[in-house]
């Protein structure tokens, strides 16, 4: 199997992590420095700066209520990562990203098949947010915005709508560009304050306060796996 999908398995970090581990030719296979085309075959030695690659502690599935401020990577060279806040036994790592900016749901976890499968954007796995900008928020605005909006040289993929308050609105959306809400509201003439994200799939962020975070509960964690599609 390629280098990508073997550290995936051994839920070591995610294939974010990865990418920059062999960019930075920090993974060797039998002694030669690898890159992401390389295949791992059965006896090999893979090691990362030297080392070999921890055995993988039991699968954890976390949510975790992301503080404004923190970043979406659990890289402990990076100051404000988000393992300064979730101090646990297993090493895990964040599914997908959100802005420095934003707050909000993130999944941790070191199962990397079903990071991976939430990850992908083919499989239109719902996520949603909530959203406060700076002017009053107008029906044609939340038809624009379901409808999609055009941003980095495409069109959002359509989503659906609904006011909260004045100025508040909430979105769901099955893509994750970059920076994708706040593009999507400053092309039609909108400034995001406030960005939270209050669900993945199934998994909903609810009462967690900022910077907390909890282990999925077993009917959460059955309901993702059956709907990703993976034991």
């Amino acid at each position: 199997m390629r280098i990508h999908k073997f550290i995936s398995l051994t839920g070591f970090c995610s294939r974010r992590e990865t990418k920059r581990l062999l960019e930075n030719g920090r993974i060797t296979i039998n002694g030669e420095i690898c890159n992401k085309d390389t295949m791992v075959n059965e006896g090999d030695v893979v090691l990362i700066d030297g080392q070999p690659i921890p055995h993988k502690s039991s699968a954890a599935y976390i949510a975790f209520n992301k503080p404004v401020g923190i970043t979406s990577t659990s890289n402990p060279d990076i100051e404000g990562n988000i393992l300064e806040l979730v101090d646990i036994p297993e090493r895990v790592f964040a599914v997908g990203r959100l802005d420095k900016a934003s707050q909000g749901l993130i999944l941790l976890t070191n199962d990397g098949e079903l990071a991976n499968r939430i990850s992908q954007a083919d499989y239109g796995h719902e996520k949603e947010y909530e959203v406060t900008v700076d002017q009053p928020v107008t029906d044609l605005f939340l038809q624009k915005m379901a409808e999609g909006v055009p941003v980095l040289n495409t069109i959002t993929k359509p989503g659906k709508t609904k006011i909260v308050s004045k100025y508040v609105f909430r979105i769901t959306l099955t893509q994750g560009l970059n920076r994708q809400i706040r593009r999507m509201c400053k092309t039609l003439g909108y400034e995001v304050e406030k960005l939270e994200r209050i669900r993945i799939m199934n998994i909903h962020l609810h009462a967690l306060n900022a910077g907390k975070w909890r282990y999925l509960e077993d009917e959460e964690l059955s309901e993702l796996k059956k709907s990703l599609g993976v034991q």
